[in-house]
């Protein structure tokens, strides 16, 4: 049966690299996980073995690191754009690059105590592990795409949600409650609507920062009813406050707390104690977009 070539691409994954930059007695610490993906005229590559055209992917790993010290890491998203723009413009075959990464937090350990002089060396991190910060660049010559994000957002509200009067079967064992414990893990991802070299990019960093916040802020303003009600309003509050953004897509595991039954051992339970159970969950997933626009971000966000 005659069979033709479909998508494909090629690239390096999971370039760790950490750029510190010293500024005096103060330093900065950008720590990414790049990965590179390359597609264009690589048929001939799958049908006779040629490499013609095959910039190597040991190339792309040195590209990453070599950029790192030229143009620094102002951002996750502006490397993104330095490395996607590079291989789409520097080789004649390859028609697109996928940046993908993921960026992992540092926080400064300032120096404290008796004696300590003002103004002394800053240079002492702890790694922080409250979220990863991800971002996919996507670029064809023309036109960009930047979606940015993050994942293992632990988030809980301990009060102030509710779940009742849902659909029951004769399956249905879950008891209503007017008083729950909410808890998730958000991963998110957001599009920004820069897409062409001629409009203003964005402050990717202060970007960052404030669509965190305002999902943040709309998480504990919510009096929530549903998790489904808590990720829209969390989605809407960051399109309604972020200009740079048409589109957010959630998808949120429910961190499920239930009530332990105290009375066996004559105690009475008053929302105090509880069993957190890892597993099975429900999980819900949406995305909230920018009215008339168009939805862009993979159902599957495991594939960002």
């Amino acid at each position: 049966m005659p069979t033709i070539l479909g998508q494909n691409q090629y690239g390096k994954a999971e370039n760790r690299v950490v750029r510190i930059t010293r500024d005096g007695v103060t330093h900065h610490i950008k720590d990414l996980n790049v990965s590179v993906s390359l597609s264009g005229d690589m048929a001939d590559v799958h049908y006779s073995g040629s490499n013609t055209n095959v910039l190597p992917t040991d190339t792309t790993k040195n590209t990453v690191y070599a950029f790192a010290k030229e143009y620094g890491i102002d951002s996750a998203e502006q490397f993104g754009i330095h490395l996607a723009r590079h291989f789409v413009t520097s080789q004649e075959a390859i028609r697109t690059a996928r940046i993908r990464i993921e960026e992992y937090a540092w926080e400064r350990i300032e120096p404290a105590g008796p004696g300590e002089p003002p103004g002394g060396p800053r240079h002492s991190f702890v790694r922080t592990g409250q979220e990863t910060r991800l971002t996919q660049v996507f670029h064809d010559g023309e036109r960009w795409e930047v979606i940015s994000g993050l994942k293992d957002l632990t988030v809980m509200n301990s009060t102030d949600s509710e779940f009742w009067g849902y659909a029951k079967d004769k399956y249905t064992t879950l008891k209503e409650t007017r008083d729950r414990v909410l808890a998730t893990s958000v991963s998110a991802r957001w599009r920004f609507n820069w897409t062409d070299d001629a409009r203003e990019m964005p402050d990717w960093e202060t970007s960052y920062a404030e669509v965190r916040r305002h999902l943040l802020q709309a998480f504990v303003e919510t009096y929530s009813l549903s998790l489904q009600q808590t990720l829209y309003r969390m989605g809407a509050r960051i399109i309604d406050e972020r200009a740079e953004v048409d589109e957010v897509r959630f998808s949120l595991p429910n961190k499920h707390h239930f009530l332990v039954d105290l009375e066996p051992f004559g105690l009475k339970n008053d929302n105090e104690v509880y069993f957190a159970a890892d597993r099975p969950y429900g999980l819900i997933e949406a995305t909230v977009l920018r009215d008339g626009c168009e939805p862009a971000i993979p159902v599957d966000l495991s594939n960002l």
